[in-house]
């Protein structure tokens, strides 16, 4: 099941970023850099007391004059309410309540969505206490008191935050339809895609509208089989900022792509693969999802014998951290190769699942080191012992050695790549645990 989100709301200087921070970069979280994501990180995975969620910094917004903070302000509270589960809304104990605050606060009730209230830059309890009483007025519950740069009162916060989280009953009914999250930046065509879909199927089963986040939910029939197409298109928001509407794409995405089993990255093949196009690849890596990477509007594109080959390595080279990823030349405008998406679905969704017996890993394995010897370091070498496979979606090894700091990132990769030479497992990534065995006397 998908991970709840929590975006962090709050107007510019309350803390927003340092809160993140803490949360991100402290040892109560687990916190993976998305390949790609160069600029600031916009969303970090956090693990409190045995609850996983997806974090949001709705932040990095400072207006420049008095008169457009409150429309700012309210972009970004509705960025927010728009696509998280559980809200946190920062205030200032310094700065005292002031009436922007009042005004975001009346936005998150009407809501309806559950919304953490804390008090920031309280950094001394006894002294600071009674100012953050004040913070009652604003209608939405027990302000929680917070240091987040001196990383004070954030578990009694978290423990509020997590008591939020619905226990998710497992779907078994729809867990046997698979999800398909449709991807990519603003205008290269995804609703194009599912729509041309659409049409080709002929069978429309039912249209789930927004669902609790902001995606739409479409049913598609082909050949007999659901598929549910998750389509993180529709944003058209008057927006000037470039960088807003970035970052908004991206809390769409993440949010899109946890609900996923295989994501299509869909790239415009006129303007060709771009930065952005690889953190939103990144993100759906990172989450271990089937991912298959399609070029839309392949007709536009002058071509020769060569054509292909010069853009099939392009964007391998840009998106070399997953060499695995299926890639598809497609038009949704005249339909070209759009039922071969499928059945590239099917295979991808075998390999998310497949499952290999232990035996037939540790003879892959004993052969890779045969092949190629286990590095040492200070004379001590590097001991396999036994691999087995533990879950899948995506498939999940766990490799018992005699230490582990001496499994470097490469023979992880070498012996990745003997297990793809046996079984292919085209279009999903592989996840490695290394546990460390003490040697048998």
């Amino acid at each position: 099941m998908s991970k709840p989100i929590v975006a962090i709301v709050g107007r510019p200087n309350v803390g927003k970023s340092t809160l993140f921070n803490a949360l991100a970069g402290q040892n109560i979280s687990i916190v993976k850099d998305t390949p790609g994501v160069t600029r600031d990180r916009i969303y970090a995975d956090v693990i409190w007391l045995n609850h996983g969620f997806t974090m949001i910094d709705t932040g990095g917004i400072e207006p420049e004059s008095k008169d457009i903070i409150l429309s700012q302000m309210r972009e970004q509270a509705q960025i927010a309410i728009d696509t998280a589960d559980v809200i946190i809304f920062i205030t200032d104990v310094r700065q005292g309540l002031v009436d922007a605050d009042a005004k975001v606060a009346d936005m998150l009730r009407r809501s309806g969505k559950p919304v953490v209230l804390a008090v920031n830059k309280v950094d001394n309890f006894d002294k600071l206490l009674m100012d953050v009483y004040e913070f009652y007025n604003l209608g939405i519950g027990e302000p929680f008191p917070i240091s987040a740069s001196s990383k004070l009162g954030l578990g009694d916060m978290l423990d509020e935050v997590v008591r939020h989280f619905e226990e998710e009953e497992e779907e078994e009914e729809e867990d046997d339809i698979p999800r398909v999250a449709i991807v990519g930046k603003p205008n290269v065509g995804k609703s194009s895609i599912i729509n041309k879909l659409l049409g080709q199927s002929r069978v429309i089963v039912s249209d789930i509208a927004g669902t609790t986040r902001d995606a739409i939910d479409t049913n598609i029939m082909w050949q007999g089989r659901e598929y549910i197409f998750i389509d993180t298109a529709g944003l058209r928001r008057k927006n000037k900022i470039k960088e807003e509407l970035e970052r908004y794409s991206i809390i769409r995405t993440v949010t899109a792509v946890d609900r996923a089993d295989v994501v299509i990255v869909v790239i415009d093949a006129v303007e060709g693969i771009t930065e952005q196009d690889a953190k939103i690849a990144g993100i759906a890596h990172e989450r271990g999802k089937g991912i298959i990477i399609a070029v839309n509007k392949w007709d536009a594109v002058e071509k020769n014998d060569k054509t292909i080959y010069k853009y099939t390595s392009k964007v391998r080279e840009f998106l070399s951290y997953m060499p695995y990823a299926e890639l598809m030349f497609i038009s949704a405008e005249t339909g070209q190769r759009l039922p071969k998406l499928f059945d590239t679905i099917d295979m991808v969704l075998e390999n998310q699942t497949l499952r290999i017996q232990t035996g037939v890993l540790n003879e892959i394995m004993a052969e890779a080191i045969a092949l190629q010897q286990p590095p040492s370091d200070k004379g001590k070498r590097l001991k396999l012992y036994y691999i087995t496979q533990v879950s899948v979606k995506p498939p999940t090894f766990v490799i018992f050695v005699n230490d582990k700091e001496l499994m470097h990132f490469s023979y992880t990769r070498y012996l990745e790549n003997k297990i793809r030479e046996a079984f292919g497992f085209r279009g999903t990534s592989l996840k490695f645990i290394i546990r460390e065995r003490k040697e048998k006397e």
